[in-house]
């Protein structure tokens, strides 16, 4: 099959000597870890909720208030096209992107673990600006503050989950990521659907809430161990060869081990990994890890419906409660659904799942945009049956996503790169994911107004597109031990023809 690549251990350097228990040391470390998920879960839920609600309306945006409530025709649409209420929400993701880059630092010379604390602190005290906000100046405050820390928390913990864990069950580690991101997205909506009858204080409650996840990650890290890889990387080889032994629960680690080594002896040669990105060698998965998959996570359109669920369900027809509790519905499609990969992704692969759920969401994508091409606009309201028939719609599209852009999208970036520019790469990853989740954030609700149903049709073709790179273009990486992964691209029917003469100009840039 046209960029299947290969999966098997066998033809590996050394991977059939790798050893591993599941040890509690490893469970407690992972879980904990992962809980940088949380906080971008509960962000993305508790925003678009909070957006929607009138109390918060009436005290910032009385002219989006007023707009809801009018009996306007073009308000079908258009009731909250807002550009400072959407800045309120992509505010977050322009911080995160740029603070992505500090991370970078801090996660390459201090460790994961830093970056991850670094992260939890500057959430909290977004949070708690946020939950006391007077004015919109100290809302944007509060939502950088949470940008930075989100910035911090999603370079690190892909990098943490993916170096912790055995390489045979790599996939279903790292998906703890996006398992708490969605736990935080349903934790965030049944928040949501509490508060809301909270008046006039109730969006402060859901807004201070953020600080929660933060204290457990931040008072849980201070009990992990860095990662071995990490540890290596910093010249502390005893003490990496100590982690690697306890979370591997074994003292046979010499094969492993021996990679670490041979990947850090390579590390300390780089000095800019930002510019070694660019080497023929590392441009397989510059393009598909750092620039391709974050890019069209976003673009498949689910964030948006995660942003502005209660939001849309509102514009399509649905009252105030019904919408969030519509919204928990899908919160729920999403746990489910990670649940669903993590179980299966290390049998399976990471294609299968792009590959079959890309179709089903281009399905659930077409099917919505003739619903409302044909139902809604005008000052129509929807039938109950067509808007129910709209929540399945929806709840289907949520699943596909969560079970393979949802966390395949930092699952598969974080296990392609070298360990000498990992901490560069996954810098970029966030930050390409971070502009395109700021971009769609920022002109979903305009684009809806002015698109209408097209904007899912739009949804429907960038998804066809990027299910067909998947097919070519990326090869299969389950099971394969995280340093030896660059052997698939030498081997790829098509990457290398890339790589094939690096061997020789190993130390000319692009």
């Amino acid at each position: 099959m046209a960029g299947g690549g290969f999966s098997d251990g066998g033809t590996l350097k050394r991977a059939h000597l790798y050893e591993h228990k599941i040890t509690s040391y490893l469970i407690f470390s992972c879980i904990i870890g992962a809980l940088g998920g949380a906080l971008f879960g509960y962000d993305l839920g508790v925003s678009g909720g909070v957006t929607s609600m009138d109390d918060f309306l009436v005290e910032f945006f009385p002219h989006v208030y007023e707009r809801k409530h009018a009996k306007l025709q073009e308000t079908d649409y258009c009731k909250y096209d807002d550009q400072i209420l959407t800045l309120f929400t992509s505010s977050l993701y322009f911080a995160a992107l740029v603070s992505t880059f500090g991370a970078s630092s801090l996660t390459k010379n201090k460790g994961r673990k830093a970056s991850i604390l670094a992260g939890s602190v500057s959430f909290f005290i977004g949070a708690v600006l946020n939950a006391g906000a007077k004015n919109i100046a100290m809302l944007i405050t509060g939502r950088v503050l949470l940008g930075i820390g989100i910035g911090f928390g999603n370079q690190a913990v892909p990098l943490y989950l993916s170096e912790m864990a055995p390489a045979k069950i790599r996939g279903a580690v790292n998906q703890l990521f996006q398992l708490t991101t969605c736990l935080g997205i349903l934790i965030a909506n049944l928040v949501n659907y509490a508060t809301e009858k909270l008046h006039p204080w109730g969006w402060r409650l859901s807004l201070g809430l953020a600080t929660v996840p933060a204290t457990f990650m931040f008072v849980g890290g201070c009990f992990c161990p860095e990662t071995p890889n990490s540890l290596v990387e910093q010249g502390r080889i005893d003490e990496g060869r100590l982690v690697l032994e306890k979370i591997r629960g074994t003292k046979n680690v010499d094969a492993e081990f021996d990679d670490l080594l041979e990947a850090s002896r390579e590390a300390k040669s780089i000095k800019n990994p930002f510019q070694n990105l660019l080497l023929r060698k590392n441009r397989p998965q510059f393009i598909i890890g750092a620039l391709c998959i974050p890019a069209f996570q976003q673009l498949t359109g689910n964030n948006s419906i995660l942003f502005y669920a209660p939001v849309i369900f509102q514009t399509i027809g649905f009252g105030s409660g019904a919408s969030l509790y519509s919204s928990v519905i899908t919160s729920v499609a999403l746990v489910l659904a990670t649940l669903i990969s993590m179980a299966f992704v290390d049998k399976f692969g990471r294609r299968a799942f792009f590959l079959e759920a890309g179709v089903e969401m281009v399905l659930c994508m077409l099917a919505t945009a003739i619903v409302l091409a044909v139902s809604f606009g005008k000052g129509k309201q929807l039938s109950f049956e067509v808007a129910i028939f709209l929540v399945i719609e929806i709840f289907l599209f949520v699943l596909a996503y969560g079970r393979s852009w949802g966390p395949l999208g930092w699952l598969v970036p974080s296990e392609l790169f070298p360990l000498e520019i990992r901490s560069a790469a996954q810098s970029v990853v966030v930050c390409v994911n971070m502009i395109f989740t700021a971009i769609v954030a920022q002109f979903f609700l305009v684009s809806l107004c002015h698109l209408k149903y097209g904007i899912f049709l739009l949804f429907a073709a960038l998804i066809t597109l990027m299910s067909c790179f998947v097919y070519y273009f990326l090869p299969e990486t389950k099971q394969v031990p995280i340093e030896e992964i660059y052997l698939l691209f030498e081997r790829h029917w098509f990457w290398k023809k890339v790589v094939k003469d690096e061997g020789s100009t190993s130390g000319t840039s692009v």
